[in-house]
């Protein structure tokens, strides 16, 4: 019997060759793919919710400010406060150095840059500049609440940070 099998020369039974990892199958390119588009939809949720973030922020104060308004009636405070919430937007819009230093008709003119349009200079934004050295500032609170609203509800995104 050992003759026969030594005259076949039969072979040992031959394994595959071992799968290779590369090129990945079809599936795991599906859920590279899907990966890095959950992570590109992430990236800019998190910017857009991060740029509106400023604005819902200053809307919400902008509130409370109309709500101690209608309360208190006080139009000198009124407007300080306007004045202060301003001044921080434009700072966190375009960084200390730029805003910090604007005085007068300087800022009016950066507050109608940024939010696009007159409002400020030609109008009853003028109140900012002008009610620190008014004996009375009756009546002008109201109006200059509803320039703010529309100067947020219009606020361009600069090179908010």
């Amino acid at each position: 019997m050992t003759s026969d099998a030594s005259r076949l020369q039969l072979r040992d039974i031959h394994l595959p060759e071992p799968i290779s990892w590369w090129p990945p199958a079809t599936g795991w390119w599906l859920l590279a793919a899907l990966a890095v588009l959950l992570l590109a939809a992430m990236v800019l949720l998190l910017t857009y919710r991060r740029r509106t973030r400023l604005k819902r922020d200053a809307q919400a104060e902008l509130r409370q400010i109309q709500d101690q308004y209608r309360q208190h009636q006080n139009d000198s405070l009124t407007i300080r406060q306007l004045s202060t919430l301003l001044r921080r937007v434009a700072i966190s819009c375009d960084g200390r150095k730029q805003v910090a230093s604007l005085t007068g008709t300087a800022w009016l003119q950066y507050l109608d840059q940024l939010g696009g349009g007159t409002q400020f200079t030609a109008g009853a934004g003028r109140m900012l500049v002008e009610a620190p050295y008014r004996r009375q500032t009756e009546n002008c609170a109201a109006e200059l609440l509803e320039i703010c609203q529309g100067w947020l509800n219009n606020l361009r995104s600069h090179g908010q940070r």
